[in-house]
């Protein structure tokens, strides 16, 4: 993309938020990359009105515990109003049972907790951080932020995850690096009852991972085999501490222990479903 072009995506969602910025703002904030620059670009905006942001994070027991932190230290970083509601997810028994649209009744779940917030703040603007790249793949959950007219400005900007990470690089943004850390339920296939026991093991041994491989990480279980991805040219390093890696994921209860060789993707759990309308939609 030519310098001119990059201005001038820039440029347009820039007004897409500083519009928005035009009322108290009520943003879903995870910390990732994508909120992360949202609210970065929010608290500019309002700082022209004199407009509010509420940066709201869920509390959730299907998203690894360093989430939290990790969203309470950004959100220090950038400025609003951080906020952060409990929630539990498997309460509803239909999630438990992890079926594909699983995405669609987390969100539809945890929006609607959003909304209630927004509604006593008096803030009319609900904004979310889906990008352009989200919208041609598996995202059921896509589907509740249209429903529940949930904005999502860098989608409405045609902002791809990479166009994201170099602006919030120019930004200065910490979490532009930051591996995204997906709900642990997607570390499990459609049909497997989801279980807190389950997801705490599985969130201790990408832990490990993370501090044995690094860079971008996932253990999927199938049963009694567990699934390890890791970036390709992370392989060496893999096998470097096989040895270590598998006592510890062992020792944590996995029977199996295996590397994957296509390396670590997002929605590798997402390929025998039926894509007939891509984000169930």
């Amino acid at each position: 993309m030519s310098a001119a072009l990059w201005e001038e995506k820039k440029h347009r969602l820039l007004a897409i938020v500083g519009e928005y910025g035009k009322e108290d703002i009520c943003l879903a904030f995870s910390g990732g990359v994508d909120s992360s620059l949202l609210l970065k670009l929010a608290v500019d905006s309002v700082g022209k009105t004199g407009r509010q942001v509420y940066a709201v994070t869920f509390d959730s027991r299907l998203h690894p515990a360093c989430d939290l932190e990790n969203a309470k230290r950004v959100a220090m970083e950038l400025g609003g109003i951080h906020q952060v509601i409990a929630v539990d997810e498997l309460e509803i028994d239909e999630i438990r049972n992890n079926p594909p649209d699983r995405c669609y009744l987390c969100k539809k779940q945890l929006f609607s907790h959003l909304l209630r917030f927004a509604a006593e703040k008096k803030a009319s603007i609900v904004m979310e951080g889906t990008n352009e790249d989200d919208l041609h793949v598996y995202r059921p959950g896509i589907r509740a932020v249209k429903e529940l007219g949930v904005k999502s400005p860098l989608a409405e900007a045609g902002f791809t995850k990479a166009e994201v990470k170099r602006l919030a690089a120019e930004y200065g943004i910490s979490a532009a690096t930051r591996p995204s850390t997906p709900c642990m339920a997607t570390r499990l296939p459609y049909g497997a009852r989801l279980d807190y026991e389950i997801l705490e093991r599985i969130e201790a041994g990408e832990a490990a991972l993370r501090e044995l491989v690094g860079g971008n990480v996932r253990l999927r279980l199938h049963g009694e085999v567990a699934r390890v991805e890791a970036d390709p040219e992370r392989f060496e390093q893999v096998l470097s501490v096989r040895k270590e890696l598998v006592e510890t994921l062992k020792g944590l209860g996995f029977v199996y222990v295996t590397l994957d060789l296509e390396g670590f993707r997002s929605g590798s759990m997402d390929v025998h479903v039926k894509k007939a309308g891509t984000n169930g939609a």
